[in-house]
This record gives C-alpha cells, structure tokens and sequence, in this order.
C-alpha cells in the first residue's frame, strides 16, 4: 500500500488511474453526484469537466443521462447487490446518436457507513452490437435466399418430372401406332432411356441434400426402382449394390447414375436369354480420395452376349461414352463364360517412373 502524505496526493493519483482507463469511468456520490470521470467518458460522451463536476448524474448534458434502466441499475439494484456486472443499456444521445453500452458498478462502503460511494464502468459496445446485428440480418437474408432456392429447385425438379413423363409417354404412344418394327424399337428405346433419366432426377430429387448426395443410398434406390420396374417373374434377377460410404456432388451423380441406368438395363434385357437360377446383377462404387471405381456385372451369357448387342456402336453405348468422358474416366469391359463386367475408373494417380517402353 501507498502511504500519502496528503489527500491531494492521493487524489492525483486516483484521477491519473482514471485517465489511463481505455473505457469511459465515473465515481458517484450515494445522491448520484459526479465527483470524479475519466478522460475517456469526457472524449466518448463529448461533455466538459466544468459541466460534469459535481453535477447530478441524471442531469448531465440537459438530461441526456435520465435513463430509466440506468435509474434501475443505480437506485434498485446496487443497494441490494452492491455490484453488477455487464449491465446492457441503449440510449439514443442528443449529439452522438444511439449508444450501447455495458455497465459495471460497484458500491463502495466506507468503515463509519455514513457515507458510500459508486463506481460506474461504461463499455461502449455499439459497434460490435452494429456488428452482431448486420450478421444476424446477413443470415436471414441467406436463410430467406436458400428458402427460395429450394422453392425454386423444387418447381424446377417438378416441371422437368412433368416435360420427361410428357415426353415418354408421347413416345409410347407413338411407339404403338406405326407400323415399322425397326421404328416401334427405336422409339421403345427412346422411352426407355427418357424413363432412365427421369428415374435418376427422382432420386436426385429425394435426397436430404441439394448439392451433395449419400453415393450408397442413391444407387440402391435407384437399382430398387429399375429392379421393380423393369424384372419380370419369369427370370427373376436380383441386383446388388455395394458401395463405399460417402457423398459425391449432385453433378456426378447425374453422370453415374445414368451409367448404371444404362448398364443395368442393358443386362436385364440381354444377360439373361433364358432363364437362369441365382441370376444377379452387381452395382459396386469404390472410393479412395479423389480416385474412384464404378463396376457393374452380371453371371448373364457373357461373350454371347455380342450377338445381340452388336458391334457395341448403338446409342447406349454412345451415351455411356460421353458421361465417362464428362467424368474424365476410363472404361473397359471384361466378357467371358461367366458373364459380363463393365468398369468406370477415374483415377487421379500419376507415375513417377521414367517410361521404359
């Protein structure tokens, strides 16, 4: 502790502890006089020292601090609490505007209780409270933009349902009435491949997310549906679908999805001939970083199976080409006895061996 010789040293030193304060600081009388403010309250609030001095708290600058919150604060809960701490208060100032402050005050009693003093902490938190507010107001104008995306998307996603469902069944329609058998296939194969794609923005359309989607959910779903729509009872063909856990964007999925939409059409429609016991189809998805696998097999006919499908030159092949190239991925085929596998890898790996060949 510091001995001084006089009050007046003391006071001195008080005061220049005040002014070495950052944030603006009064001590009050217990009749809420000014006895002594920071140069900082002066600076912050625009006030003088004749004006404050000695004057009633209420009473500064023509009754700019007659707050009623500050005269709870004061009068009720310090008498009863002797401190508080971070008490919020907003106050529109006649000639610095609107101010929100916290406060901290504390009651200073002295050992013959005959009189007490206050100390009053003011944090002026307008800025970071103009701050907390434009955030708020800058999420819920997201919040409101991201609700009318999905408003947005969703009509989107309803309208294109509608045009494909449109589309397929003209196509139907038109498939029955020429007479052409050649034709009556290629617009059979039409409606087909408009069914394939809406199959595939109807899974898109139920996924939890809008730009991700669950890759192992998605592919089930989709091998569900083309399963019950396109298997008959009279060679039953059970796929399966075994896929790493993750999610891929929703732009990929497009891609993959039409894939195996092609590719497990292709096998229900030409693996099986005739009909065959544990007849199956496998749908896999490998992951590792950025680095993926697509397969889908079967136990089908296997080499045979050229005879009917050609040179491999039609349009599903076609279509199946242009997303692996879109995906920037490789594709190769293995067909023997044992059936057919058709791969789709996009591997981001590259060697750093020297080329021997």
């Amino acid at each position: 502790m510091i001995s001084f010789q006089t009050t007046e040293h003391a006071q001195t030193l008080a005061q220049a502890i005040m002014n070495t304060l950052p944030e603006p600081f009064l001590v009050l009388d217990d009749q809420f006089r000014v006895l002594a403010a920071s140069a900082a309250f002066y600076r912050t609030f625009e006030v003088d020292p004749e004006q404050t001095i000695g004057c009633l708290l209420y009473a500064l600058g023509d009754g700019q601090w007659d707050i009623p919150s500050l005269r709870v604060l004061l009068e009720t809960i310090i008498p009863e609490r002797t401190a508080m701490d971070g008490f919020e208060v907003e106050h529109d100032f006649p000639r610095i505007g609107r101010k929100t402050m916290f406060l901290n005050a504390r009651q200073v009693v002295y050992e013959d209780h005959s009189k007490s003093t206050i100390l009053l902490a003011i944090r002026d938190a307008t800025v970071s409270r103009t701050i907390e507010r434009e955030k708020d107001e800058l999420q819920r104008q997201t919040q409101e933009l991201l609700r009318q995306k999905d408003v947005l998307l969703q009509e989107m996603e309803h309208r294109v349902a509608n045009s494909l469902q449109i589309i397929a069944s003209i196509l139907l329609i038109k498939a029955r009435a020429v007479s052409s058998e050649e034709t009556r296939k290629h617009l059979k194969d039409a409606h087909q491949r408009v069914m394939s794609v809406a199959e595939v923005q109807r899974h898109l359309h139920t996924s939890a997310g809008l730009d991700t989607v669950d890759v192992r959910s998605y592919l089930t779903k989709l091998c569900s549906s083309l399963g019950s729509s396109m298997i008959g009872e009279s060679q039953p063909i059970e796929i399966k679908v075994r896929a790493d856990s993750g999610a891929i964007g929703s732009d990929k999925a497009v891609s993959i999805g039409l894939i195996v939409t092609e590719l497990v059409i292709n096998a229900i429609k030409y693996a099986f001939p005739e009909s065959k016991a544990d007849a199956h189809i496998y749908v896999t998805y490998e992951t590792n970083e950025l680095d993926w696998k697509l397969t889908v097999s079967d136990n089908g006919v296997g080499q045979t199976a050229s005879d009917v499908k050609g040179t491999g030159t039609g349009l599903g092949t076609a279509i199946v080409q242009a997303l692996v190239s879109q995906l920037e991925a490789v594709r190769e085929s293995v067909i023997d006895e044992n059936g057919m596998e058709i791969s789709v890898t996009r591997a981001t790996f590259t060697s750093g061996l020297p080329n021997v060949a």
